[in-house]
């Protein structure tokens, strides 16, 4: 999700998010861990696979994949295909790619310290972008992410929240970036310490220092190459080695997918290191003067990693999921995490399926199976929808996206990566839960507010099936 969309969360949020509605909490226990309905068991994939029928069964092949994704590709105004951009970038589209995203802040922010920010601290974040120094025309300049990135609403490391004691919100946090990711480098900030940059699923600022710019045909090249590995882990990470820096300990997250060097000789070592009980990867580096190179990395045969992407079948998606189980929330991919869209993009993107980065364009895609509700939807026809959801539909409210992973006694239980829940008991007083991080609950008792029922809420319902 993004800046804007947060905002909408948080207050929901404040409201009670997630509260329970009246009609189910009483046939539901509630455990001593205060999450209504969840018994320890049900934190296990094992328990959702074994009672889905169709578990093993593949929903999409491999070329259903990749035909689903050329269609996001083409007709998804929210993602950039890179290679199809011209050999010169337009000064007005650059600045308009800029203000859309860093615009001057309407409410006041605070630091990590709790201190009110500045009008002059705000003028500052403004000045440093350089707008005026756009040029009207541009080559086109392409790069490879070599270590993951913040990507940030204005070009600072400066955090900024909405109250002086929040710290799970930095409304300057936009995404992250991951190694082996192209970027079109678009404009640089006064400092020059900063680029902003168009990734295939966002736009904003990013340190220089995570980029390696190189030509287009070494960037897209590099993310064809075969054969591969998929990380499926929630995260993995390369060994550590002092002769090479660039590729010592850097973690790729799930579904980051990375060259093999299939004929690497055996008894070479790489960066100091026998390669026998790893496998020998190829990763981007930046050199001194910021230009792309490659270098050979170990990734241990220990971690969780395939040759190809994971098969799309229901087991899998739960399996996946349930490896975030327990993960600190992480708004925009802060405090080295994920928030509730990242979560299920990094899900999906281990079996080869690309979603939109944000809630709200995930929700909205022309290039899904949808199901779209409106206001004049009442609460029977909803309710009647949400008792044929399965296992992998993503469930949307604005700002939020809790992915299915089956019923339990007649009810739809989820698992997403969520700030906390609110339910009422069967006393009719409202419990909060504060979660801050992945967990599993279930849908039908949620509510959107005290008073509306999360269902009634619901924007819409992803399907990544034929």
């Amino acid at each position: 999700m993004n800046r804007t969309q947060g905002k909408t969360l948080i207050y929901m949020a404040a409201l009670g998010f997630l509260a329970a509605c009246t009609s189910q909490p009483s046939r539901l226990d509630i455990p001593a861990h205060a999450v209504v309905g969840v018994s320890d068991a049900q934190l296990r994939p094992e328990f959702w696979i074994a009672r889905e029928p169709n578990a093993k069964k593949i929903v999409l092949d491999s070329k259903a994949i990749a035909d689903q994704n050329a269609r996001l590709m083409q007709i998804d105004p929210s993602v950039h295909d890179l290679e199809k951009f011209s050999s010169t970038l337009n000064g007005a589209d650059v600045r308009s790619w800029i203000g859309k995203l860093s615009q001057y802040p309407d409410e006041d922010l605070f630091d990590a310290e709790g201190h009110k920010l500045e009008r002059s601290q705000l003028d500052a974040l403004m000045q440093g972008m350089a707008l005026e120094s756009v040029p009207e025309t541009q080559r086109t300049r392409y790069g490879l992410v070599v270590k993951r990135a913040a990507l940030r609403t204005f070009p600072t490391s400066l955090r900024a929240y909405d109250s002086a004691d929040d710290r799970d919100i930095d409304r300057f946090q936009e995404s992250a970036l991951f190694p082996g990711t192209p970027v079109v480098i678009a404009h640089e900030s006064r400092d020059g310490q900063w680029w902003f940059v168009l990734s295939p699923l966002y736009g904003a600022w990013v340190e220089k220092g995570a980029v390696a710019e190189g030509a287009a045909s070494d960037v897209f090249g590099y993310t064809r190459k075969s054969p591969y590995l998929v990380v499926t882990g929630a995260t993995a990470k390369t060994v550590y080695t002092p002769s090479q820096p660039g590729v010592s300990e850097l973690q790729l997250d799930m579904g980051v997918r990375v060259p093999v060097l299939a004929d690497w000789p055996p008894n070479k070592p790489v960066n100091g290191q026998s390669p026998y009980t790893a496998r020998v990867i190829e990763l981007p580096i930046r050199a001194a003067d910021g230009s792309l190179q490659f270098s050979p990395a170990l990734l241990p045969r220990i971690e969780d990693a395939s040759g190809d992407y994971l098969p799309l079948t229901r087991a899998n998606v739960l399996r996946q999921g349930f490896k975030f189980l327990g993960e600190r929330y992480g708004w925009g991919h802060s405090y080295n995490a994920r928030d509730c869209s990242g979560f299920v993009s990094e899900v999906y993107r281990s079996v080869g399926v690309q979603l939109p980065r944000n809630s709200r364009d995930q929700a909205n895609s022309p290039a899904f199976n949808r199901i779209v509700f409106t206001e004049a939807d009442d609460h029977e026809r909803r309710t009647a929808v949400v008792s044929t959801l399965e296992v992998g539909d993503l469930v949307y409210i604005p700002g939020h996206v809790m992915m299915v992973i089956g019923h339990e006694n007649g009810m739809p239980y989820v698992i997403h990566d969520t700030t906390g829940i609110s339910y009422r008991d069967a006393a009719g007083q409202v419990n909060r839960v504060v979660l801050n991080g992945v967990s599993v609950t279930p849908l039908t008792p949620l509510l959107f507010s005290r008073k509306d029922p999360f269902v009634d809420h619901i924007i819409s319902i992803l399907r990544v099936r034929p």
